[in-house]
């Protein structure tokens, strides 16, 4: 895969990085790319993974653009009120970068649907809204083997990680699975909505920019020295201290996908 005259300019300020040059740019370009609700954290993260250069971005998400979402979900506008989000997202990725190829899919991904979804992308981003998406996507991208980018938003808070437990870590102990991390979601009703607690927008835009920045880690087989990304590491995000710190994780043998008693059973 070679770039055009064209894509070089486009790309000129990515190409000169030491740590991704032409060959992370044709990786980009040949890159396939999931990314689970055009909300407040796909928003952002859609925007810069097409302006990256990402060859084709697809986009689930079985909403229609509200008024009340366009203070963090900036890719849609005002005239996109009523529209598809997928149709809106897609538009809005065309201005952005014609070279980008879109695959929007009206859909809400669940324990039935995920892993036929996930199995046609390299990469995965999860800004999705609810846990049965969750659980559902960080299972199916197990199976799959496919890099996970996982954020959640709260209200002036967030967290991000990228998972990889179909690898095995420099200790040669498995990495963690979502479930290591998150073994259970929590009862019904006892995490607020966003329409419940409210949403800080900007947030929504620094998280979305982290989880596009994962990815293309995540594609171009990372930046070259001192280079570690979130795998295994939890970024936690606390707004009103404006503090950003990280917790490490690890892989739990009694995890239902990856554990000891599954490996046994497989």
């Amino acid at each position: 895969m070679t770039l055009s005259s064209e894509e070089v300019e486009r790309y000129a300020r990515q190409i000169v990085l030491h740590g991704l040059g032409g060959p992370g740019q044709n990786k980009l370009k040949v890159a396939r790319a999931l990314v689970v609700g055009a909300g407040g954290l796909g928003s952002p993260a859609l925007q810069y993974l097409a302006g990256a250069g990402v060859g084709t971005l697809g986009i689930v998400d079985d909403d229609e653009v509200a008024l009340s979402n366009l203070h963090r979900q900036i890719i849609h506008g005002t005239g996109d009120i009523g529209r598809p989000k997928t149709e809106s997202a897609a538009a809005a990725i065309q201005r952005i970068n014609p070279h980008v190829a879109v695959e929007p899919l009206a859909v809400r991904l669940d324990a039935a649907n995920a892993r036929p979804v996930v199995s046609r992308f390299d990469v995965v981003l999860d800004g999705s809204d609810n846990f049965a998406t969750r659980y559902a996507l960080s299972d199916a991208c197990f199976h799959e083997r496919r890099p996970l980018v996982s954020a959640a938003l709260g209200e002036f808070d967030g967290t991000l990680t990228t998972l990889k437990p179909y690898e095995k870590g420099a200790d040669g102990r498995p990495n963690p699975t979502y479930r290591c991390l998150f073994p259970d979601p929590p009862e019904p009703g006892t995490i607020p909505t966003c329409a419940e607690a409210g949403v800080l927008g900007a947030l929504g835009g620094v998280l979305g920019s982290l989880m596009a920045l994962e990815a293309i880690r995540a594609i171009v087989g990372g930046f070259g020295d001192g280079d570690e990304g979130l795998v295994g590491r939890l970024l936690m995000i606390d707004s009103r201290a404006m503090r950003f710190e990280t917790l490490r994780y690890a892989w739990d043998p009694d995890n239902p996908l990856s554990g000891i008693r599954a490996a046994a059973e497989a």
